[in-house]
């Protein structure tokens, strides 16, 4: 399985946006590739579930799922099951983002899945006391993403340092081993930086690359200080 939880990291949710479905989702995870060889930072993409096959197979960097529904093989028509992305090539999954939210109980079984079948569990949150709960359940990341700034160009590593700080400290307080990552309006350098500073290990980011006029130049630019 390809290699994921070196930090620094990022990674970079395709999302349902037309610049990153299809062959332009491809396009996409191969500029991401590309970067990640020429700079040496660990780089991971998650593209939409019809994808994941084709990118898997034509990328060496990690690939994940966005999402996997807490179902087990059986009758659940339009379900995603955790064994057709292992099948497919993914080297885990994106668990509650802010734009797929689920139930606790479904959270944790999701986790323990991924866990055992030796895959990686990036679970999003939105705050310190979700995320400190959330570490309990012992993912392999926490992503906090405070949902009013997903998209809006202002990074929490700015607009609410006090969030990713409290949530490191809390975090590591209760679990240790949980490796934090920041979310929501990250898009360059100093944003990443910033990040990192506060604590996090990484970035989890959609819009300021999928949406950029150079996608390459946006995440060239991204992990230019690290």
């Amino acid at each position: 399985m390809k290699e994921i939880t070196r930090t620094p990291i990022v990674i970079l949710n395709f999302k349902t946006y037309m610049e990153s479905t299809g062959e332009k989702s491809l396009q996409l995870a191969k500029i991401s590739e590309e970067v990640a060889q020429e700079t040496g930072v660990n780089i991971a993409v998650a593209p939409q579930h019809a994808d994941l096959f084709r990118i898997s197979q034509q990328v060496e960097i990690p690939v994940l799922a966005q999402h996997v529904d807490a179902v087990d093989a059986g009758g659940h028509t339009g379900s995603v099951l955790l064994e057709s992305i292992k099948e497919a090539g993914a080297s885990g999954s994106l668990i509650n983002h802010s734009e797929i939210r689920m139930k606790l109980a479904d959270i944790q079984n999701v986790v323990e899945k991924l866990s055992k079948n030796r895959m990686v569990s990036v679970l999003c949150t939105n705050n310190i006391e979700t995320s400190a709960a959330a570490s309990t359940l012992k993912p392999t990341f926490v992503a906090i993403e405070p949902p009013e700034l997903i998209g809006s160009g202002i990074p929490v590593s700015q607009a609410e340092p006090e969030v990713v700080e409290g949530t490191v400290e809390l975090i590591h307080q209760i679990n240790p081993e949980v490796k934090v990552l920041c979310g929501a309006g990250i898009s360059t350098g100093d944003d990443m930086q910033a990040a990192l500073d506060l604590g996090s290990e990484g970035v989890l980011l959609a819009s300021g690359i999928l949406l950029a006029d150079e996608p390459k130049k946006a995440l060239l630019d991204l992990v230019s200080k690290l």
